[in-house]
């Protein structure tokens, strides 16, 4: 089967060459500038501001589970400690080891950064704001994202260090067995949608939420939580950031690497939380869906439904920030038994579940949706009562008494 494609920015370059705004320029030059030009636009617009946004973000997070007030000095709220750190980053010598494999060594952050970059190729921001709609979609993203390993790999053998060989070793290992849960509990997915194209699994969705593939049956909700923590392991987030343990390897990996270059590593890290909020959200959460009454004017479409795929995938950005710093670090051992003894055989009944379940109930009943649903809605509130309950009993600062006051109306308590 080939690989066949919508791609709107070639779209919108036709109709400025249909124009003659480009003169007598070739059309294959004007293509190679305009997908230049949108990638600096994705790189320099969102895709470096974000990961450092979200650094501030963690930081300040971090300070308040632990009772600190964070960063607060550069800027309000010390906004800006993500600016003044990636210039200091910049201004910092480059070393290289004299003993360490030197081409490997200065190419690997890159392999690893373009891992990353690349999923913002098929990522649909909204119905009409994708790169390329590609009819494998998410078996291109599930490919390009293999690059983190072998990137993280060289850069752990280019060391030519104990504590980074290690660390890459464990990264091949951990990443690699995770692809499998994480592939098993897309599958079931791909069949219910049909087809392989992101923008086709989010046209398969509704709106409404109990529209959604996890809210499907009991076995698509199960799927989602396997692909959610498979995701985290393969992203290095805690409590599977064992290719980095600090405690155990002076920062793995990354140990021999300054500057630049070891900025392109958390660069890469921090912005594929967006990659897993935004993957998670599109398959299973809907993706930029937003209600038929919002489908008239096609600027307020666009505006809303890049609001609300954002508004998806930040939330679950700021749930693995909350839980790096809530979950300790597993041991290695656990972290490969949870995968072969758990995460793959749940995976697999997953996926015959669903195929059975498509089987006797072709009609895609109603009642199991809103049944889901509803549990869905009691876990959560209980864990927001669970959350208030310990706020309340926390040291927290005078700009959160009307929140705590709101909610505690909410919940009926003084």
């Amino acid at each position: 089967m080939g690989v066949y494609y919508r791609n709107p920015v070639q779209e919108l370059l036709d109709g400025l060459i249909a124009q003659g705004i480009f003169g007598s320029l070739p059309r294959q030059a004007v293509y190679v500038a305009g997908m230049l030009v949108f990638a600096l636009v994705v790189l320099g617009g969102f895709v470096m501001p974000f990961a450092g946004i979200v650094t501030w973000v963690e930081r300040r997070v971090m300070a308040r589970i632990q009772s600190r007030v964070g960063p607060n000095r550069p800027g309000p709220a010390g906004f800006f400690v993500w600016l003044a750190d990636g210039i200091k980053s910049l201004l910092k010598e480059d070393i290289i080891p004299r003993a360490a494999d030197g081409p490997l060594f200065r190419f690997a952050p890159y392999l690893v950064f373009a891992g990353f970059l690349l999923t913002f190729v098929v990522l649909p921001f909204g119905s009409q704001l994708v790169v390329a709609d590609m009819n494998v979609g998410i078996l291109y993203v599930t490919a390009v994202t293999g690059f983190v390993v072998v990137g993280i790999l060289m850069a752990g053998w280019a060391s030519n260090n104990k504590w980074s060989l290690l660390g890459g070793i464990r990264s091949a290992a951990q990443i690699v067995s995770y692809e499998i849960p994480a592939g098993l509990s897309i599958f079931p997915v791909v069949m219910l949608s049909g087809t392989l194209s992101i923008q086709g699994i989010i046209r398969a969705q509704g709106a409404a939420p109990w529209h959604w593939w996890i809210f499907h049956s009991p076995f698509t909700f199960v799927a989602f939580f396997v692909l959610f923590i498979s995701l985290l392991a393969e992203g290095n987030r805690a409590p599977f950031d064992l290719p980095e343990a600090e405690s155990e390897l002076v920062s793995g990996f990354s140990t021999e690497y300054s500057g630049m270059r070891y900025l392109l590593f958390y660069m890469a890290e921090y912005g594929n939380l967006y990659v897993m909020g935004a993957i998670a959200s599109a398959l299973f959460l809907g993706g930029w869906q937003v209600p038929a009454a919002l489908h008239g004017d096609p600027v307020v479409r666009a505006v809303a439904e890049l609001a609300c795929f954002q508004a998806k995938a930040l939330f679950w950005v700021f749930f693995m920030i909350w839980l790096r710093w809530t979950v300790p670090r597993i041991r290695v051992d656990q972290m490969m038994s949870m995968c072969w003894k758990y995460l793959v055989p749940i995976a697999f009944v997953n996926l015959l579940g669903v195929a059975t379940w498509m089987v006797f109930f072709p009609d895609d009943t109603v009642i199991p949706r809103w049944a889901l649903f509803g549990l869905a809605c009691g876990i959560f509130l209980l864990f927001v009562r669970r959350v208030i309950f310990h706020i309340r009993r926390a040291r927290m600062p005078l700009g959160f008494k009307p929140v705590l006051q709101g909610a505690s109306l909410i919940y009926g308590r003084r």
